[in-house]
């Protein structure tokens, strides 16, 4: 099978596993587990909203790949990027809802892997330009969301183990969020200020700390705090990225 229609496949495969997944036909759901795992640095419920418009981006996205008579060797090159990424996504959903931790530890790892490699494809970099916004806001989108996920996962699977102390979890919790800031900092400076990258990790972080303020766990509080910080400087970053870039695609000596 052509790899094209293997993307559009995956892409509208995503939401029905979502779906099948909150009804718990794989198993307990991603709330439900969650609940049973409390950790510092889980967002709030409306968050995970996100994925809607996700789900229907990447479904854009593969759509209208489909239908692309002459493809770029960077749309050839992302579609089998965004096809690994996008199964990987509904296998974690599927992993996870059976509660087998470890392995849906290194599946969300590999998804986000294979999404910021589709989303820096189509975004724009020192190497290259940005590329039709059919591309990049889908995959920027997702690969923004995903980066923060997979430090809730990995929390997840340190209380679940009890690799580390539960009963005050802040002193790691910070390594992680110092993780997380350096990944999607890093990111948005590389991707000239991407603003859906940058989007999806604000709202990640500010769901954070909302859920934080209310959660009644020791050092709660001071993650919540922590997570509205990496959201200011999220913002902060992304705009001057995304001037500097204006600045420099006007200059006098960029023509």
């Amino acid at each position: 099978m052509p790899v094209k229609y293997l993307v559009v496949f995956l892409a509208w495969a995503m939401p029905v596993v979502a779906r099948l997944s909150n009804t718990g036909a794989f198993g307990p759901t991603n709330g439900e587990i969650s609940d049973r795992y409390p950790t510092l640095i889980v967002a709030a419920g409306y968050a995970f909203a996100i994925w809607g418009p996700i789900f229907v981006l990447d479904a854009i996205f593969g759509t209208r790949q489909l239908f692309e008579r002459h493809a770029t060797a960077a749309l050839r090159r992302i579609r089998g990027l965004t096809a690994a990424g996008f199964a990987l996504t509904s296998a974690w959903m599927i992993v996870f809802s059976q509660q087998w931790f470890w392995l849906a530890l290194f599946v969300i790892w590999a998804s986000l892997a294979c999404l910021l490699a589709a989303a820096w494809q189509a975004s724009h970099t020192a190497g290259h330009a940005r590329g039709p916004w059919w591309q990049w806001v889908p995959l920027s989108l997702h690969a923004g969301w995903v980066s923060l996920a997979v430090f809730l996962n990995l929390a997840q699977v340190i209380v679940a183990f009890r690799l580390l102390p539960v009963a005050d979890m802040l002193a790691w919790t910070l390594v992680l969020f110092a993780l997380a800031a350096a990944l999607v900092l890093t990111m948005i400076v590389r991707m000239r200020g991407n603003p859906w990258y940058a989007l999806a990790a604000l709202w990640g972080l500010l769901g954070v700390c909302v859920k934080q303020r209310s959660a009644g766990l020791a050092g709660a509080d001071a993650a919540a705090s922590v997570a509205l910080l990496l959201a200011v400087a999220v913002l902060l970053v992304s705009l001057v990225s995304t001037l500097r870039q204006r600045r420099a695609a006007t200059s006098p000596t960029a023509r």
